[in-house]
């Protein structure tokens, strides 16, 4: 036993020697590899049994039946989720506000040179398309003088307004010219004056502006020259749809009445037919029934809103809360130079200009004046933003919430898009609304408000019981309910 044991000793002497530096080198022998598992041959033969074979049947099948209940439950999810709306067509003077240049020297002392410099600015408002002059001379009731297809040339050349045209479209702000022939006093030979318009327009539509703005066209309308002005405009062989627009006066008991408004629009078939709103003093259930009528009636991609003359900026009327009524209202807001600063009438549209310009600290009123029509503009700008970008202000349904004598409630919504609320104070005195609908939620957050302590943006209201201030406006939204 003990020469056994030293055999081993001595065999495990000879796989070790000694190195110089003194370390221990072991050899280990060819023959002592150790074997790990089956073999190939042993693996075969083992996966040909039958308890293996029905466990990769088992496994294949399992495979399968879960691919297709995958496939299966992605079906039923697509066919049960809720389909979206097809987006509605839209030209390009429903994706945003138009801006009324009625007075080009009064806009700039350049004319339409000035125009064109301030293109950057009218982006920055995110301004659709520029409703230019008219900028033609006007001589009152000599029409055999009057030339439809001349600049005035107080207002510019012709190689000024084909570079105005040439760089707005380069920033997607489209152009349509006024050509009302006496937009000074009514028409007299409504006849003749429409048979000038008719080689207005088809003059100027090659000239590259993207559509025709005729005031008064309860008028014009009446003459039987009106088909012949129509079948120019289905004539233009552009690619961009040009657009024949109008206006007509705010519906009350010495204008139009809303029905009236309403037939002109469907005899008409202009493409955009301006309203006024009622005067801000008329009861808010009247300005419903209004907006409810032309809406219910027509499409709103041919409803445009502004408001009755220069009213804007007049203490009675607070801008921004019309600023809030028009751009969320269905259908296209039009505003007048100046409106997006609240400048009041008889004021020079320079003043606008002047806002850049540093104020002396010593005169604190005009600071102070200063500041609240920065802060008027940056409101128009955030309004402008939204209706640009939001379904349900662009192309939602319109649904009436609230009405009374002051004050103004509706609803904007659009598939699964975000929803909007806008209310509407312009009484003396605060209101409570009482909001109802099965769309609406118990709380809302408010996007933009006149009120900045009792309705600070990104706060969380109450819908159902909305607390609004005197001449105060909110735009509330809330996401789609699912």
């Amino acid at each position: 036993m003990k020469d056994v044991e030293l055999k081993e000793v001595d065999q495990a002497k000879q796989l070790m020697t000694r190195e110089n530096n003194g370390c221990v080198k072991v050899t280990v022998p060819d023959n002592t590899a150790v074997k790990y598992g089956l073999s190939k041959d042993e693996l075969i033969q083992i996966a040909g049994t039958a308890g293996w074979i029905r466990t990769r049947w088992a496994l294949l099948v399992l495979f399968w039946l879960g691919w297709v209940g995958m496939l299966a439950g992605a079906i039923v999810i697509i066919v049960q989720a809720p389909r979206c709306k097809p987006i509605p067509e839209m030209n390009w003077w429903n994706k945003g506000l138009l801006y009324q240049i009625s007075d080009v020297s009064a806009f700039s002392d350049n004319g339409l040179k000035g125009v064109e410099e301030k293109l950057d600015y009218l982006s920055q408002m995110k301004v659709k398309g520029l409703v230019l002059g008219p900028i033609h001379t006007v001589q009152a009731d000599q029409l055999d003088t009057q030339n439809l297809t001349s600049i005035n040339s107080k207002v510019g050349t012709e190689n000024e307004l084909e570079s105005l045209l040439e760089q707005a479209h380069k920033k997607g702000i489209s152009i349509v010219l006024n050509v009302t022939p006496n937009y000074e006093k009514p028409f007299k030979n409504v006849n003749t004056v429409a048979e000038k318009i008719r080689e207005a327009c088809a003059y100027w539509l090659t000239k590259g502006f993207d559509g025709i703005f005729l005031s008064d066209l309860k008028d014009i309308e009446k003459s039987h020259y009106w088909p012949s002005i129509q079948v120019v405009f289905n004539q233009t062989d552009n690619t961009k749809k040009v657009a024949l627009m109008g206006s007509v006066d705010h519906p009350t008991v010495d204008h139009p009445t809303v029905d009236e408004v309403s037939l002109l629009l469907n005899r008409s078939g202009v493409d955009l037919l301006l309203t006024e709103l009622a005067d801000p003093a008329e009861s808010g259930v009247r300005q419903a029934q209004v907006i409810q009528t032309l809406y219910s009636g027509h499409l709103q991609t041919s409803l445009g809103w502004r408001l009755s003359g220069r009213s804007l900026g007049s203490p009675a009327v607070p801008v921004r809360l019309f600023h809030t009524l028009l751009f969320t209202l269905p259908g296209t807001p039009v505003f007048s130079a100046g409106d997006e600063v609240g400048l009041k009438a008889g004021e020079k549209l320079q003043t606008m200009w002047d806002l850049e310009n540093p104020v002396e600290a010593t005169n604190a009123t005009a600071k102070t004046l200063q500041e609240e029509r920065i802060a008027v503009r940056d409101f128009f700008k955030a309004l402008s933003d939204l209706k640009g970008k939001e379904r349900s202000l662009l192309h939602g349904e319109y649904v009436s919430l609230y009405s009374s004598a002051t004050s103004l409630a509706f609803l904007r919504l659009w598939d699964q898009s975000e929803r909007f609320v806008t209310a509407v104070n312009w009484g003396n005195d605060s209101v409570t609304m009482k909001l109802s609908n099965s769309d609406l939620p118990a709380q809302a957050q408010v996007r933009l408000s006149t009120d900045a302590v009792n309705l600070a943006v990104d706060r969380k209201v109450s819908v159902e019981k909305l607390e609004l201030g005197p001449k105060q406006a909110v735009l509330l939204s809330y996401p789609y309910p699912g």
